[in-house]
């Protein structure tokens, strides 16, 4: 099954990065919209919001489901712009109604960070200004915070502030340092086998209920509802990830805060790139949390160091191990914040990655940049090597991500669509055709290096910026000093 074409594409004038970076973005695109866009069934229609003109975004080759946090984040990095229908298919098909027929996001065994799809959804209203989505996903995540508020399971910690279960999309136990002190990996591979991962906190998902908050107060805005104290719980969530997971003398942010109050410290790829992306880390922060952040020669890992059970020999699958998906989040952070060398690091890494594997896998060794998929317990053994599913949509959609957001700046806000961009030196002028947003298709071309803008023309036309208005093709020129 694929989507509407022509697809955009990108041209370097340099033909080394062309053969490197413009043929991996051919290559995600061809991931996201044929080889993992497919026919969805009743199990994925319960919204009852879906078209059926359009199918749905799966996993990946190794995984036939969306699931929330995977249909959230490949819509934010590259869906919702590319095909606005299959991404909102692929965000109400993790969405059920609850027993009172209000739309909920699905409540299955992996509800702790559930609230990943307000983001999605916010950004997806950004990129398509589709009215009738938000109505729909605000009535979402509503219910949805309120069910976690309730919840005795993944839900809120009064005494902290912060909400309990296991970190963004570590549903292996392999993510833990220390799961259950004296017992190891015995109650098997899933990280809510073990009640102290259950009771503790954790940075990611505490940062993604700052922006669900955050994300619900816009939501409410645009609707002209009144904010139902989502922005007083925004601030406090803020408060709290500070209070509690910043690290003044580390110079960044922990990633555990255990039931007792004992900190974990301990880094966490997408915890850290969260906080710089939803604005939770001031900039003197920032800084630090870039310049203290530990890479390793394949990127940025899941999380670090090796925890005592593993090692380089044997990486954890949730460990000091590379997962594309922390890479683009993290490059996308650090191009928000103008470090353009680490951009420059990660976006090259993960071409080579690809490049070298021959396609998008699920996870890779941070050390030798092998196709891994590291080790954990499960299968009856306390250590089992896993594979590494291959076609991983969100490996795909981060390397588009690296190109939209990070290499031509697109941001998207209710007045238009801004770019600040990031063209590294060596790179080459580079165009973006046939780029869809709207009702308009652009072409975009960089010209020079760095990330000053110097010129911005539409169609010859001084501007600052593509309003929602647009209709039609037209071509961007950017010259960077």
């Amino acid at each position: 099954m694929t989507t509407t074409d022509p697809r955009p594409t990108l041209r370097f004038e340099n033909p080394e990065s062309q053969a490197l970076f413009g043929t991996t973005y051919e290559a995600a695109l061809e991931n996201l919209l044929t080889t993992n866009t497919v026919p969805y069934g009743d199990d994925y229609a319960r919204s009852g919001l879906m078209d059926p003109a359009a199918g749905m975004v799966r996993a990946g080759g190794g995984y036939e489901q969306p699931w929330t946090r995977d249909a959230t984040i490949n819509s934010w990095n590259a869906t919702s712009l590319l095909a606005p229908t299959l991404a909102a298919n692929t965000l109400w098909a993790v969405v059920e109604k609850d027993a009172a027929g209000k739309l909920v996001v699905q409540q299955d065994s992996q509800q702790w960070d559930q609230v990943v799809w307000t983001v999605g959804a916010w950004h997806h209203y950004l990129v398509t200004g589709d009215l009738d989505f938000l109505r729909n996903a605000y009535q979402a995540v509503v219910t949805t915070l309120a069910v976690r508020e309730q919840a005795a399971v993944f839900g809120y910690n009064a005494q902290y502030g912060l909400f309990t279960g296991p970190s963004f999309f570590n549903d292996g136990v392999s993510g833990f340092p220390a799961p259950t002190a004296g017992d190891g990996e015995s109650k098997g591979s899933e990280s809510t086998s073990y009640p102290d991962v259950v009771a503790s906190m954790y940075l990611s998902t505490n940062a993604l209920y700052y922006a669900a908050y955050a994300g619900a107060a816009e939501m409410a805005a645009a609707l002209g509802l009144p904010a139902d104290g989502h922005r007083d719980n925004a601030a406090a969530m803020k408060q709290a990830v500070n209070e509690h997971f910043w690290n003044a003398q580390a110079g960044s942010y922990n990633y555990e805060l255990r039931a007792d109050g004992t900190p974990g410290i301990y880094q966490e790829g997408t915890g850290l790139a969260f906080t710089l992306l939803f604005g939770i880390a001031d900039d003197a922060q920032a800084k630090a949390v870039i310049a203290n952040a530990h890479g390793m020669p394949w990127g940025m890992p899941d999380t670090y160091p090796h925890w005592d059970r593993y090692s380089s020999a044997e990486p954890g699958r949730h460990n000091a191990i590379i997962w594309p998906l922390v890479q683009g989040l993290w490059a996308k952070a650090l191009a928000k914040h103008g470090d353009q060398a680490g951009f420059v690091r990660e976006t090259t890494l993960l071409a080579k990655l690809v490049r070298d594997s021959g396609g998008f896998w699920e996870i890779y060794n941070g050390e030798t940049g092998a196709v891994d998929g590291g080790y954990q317990a499960g299968f009856g053994v306390k250590k089992h090597h896993w594979d590494s599913q291959p076609d991983q949509t969100w490996s795909a959609t981060a390397f588009i991500d690296m190109i939209h957001t990070g290499l031509f700046g697109m941001s998207f806000d209710a007045n238009g669509l801004t770019f600040t961009p990031t063209l590294p030196e060596g790179w080459g002028n580079v165009a973006l055709a046939n780029l869809p947003y709207r009702a308009a298709v652009l072409t975009v071309n960089l010209h020079g290096t760095g990330h000053n803008i110097n010129s911005f023309e539409l169609d010859g036309t001084a501007i600052h910026a593509v309003p929602t208005s647009l209709e039609g093709h037209h071509t961007i020129d950017i010259v960077l000093d």
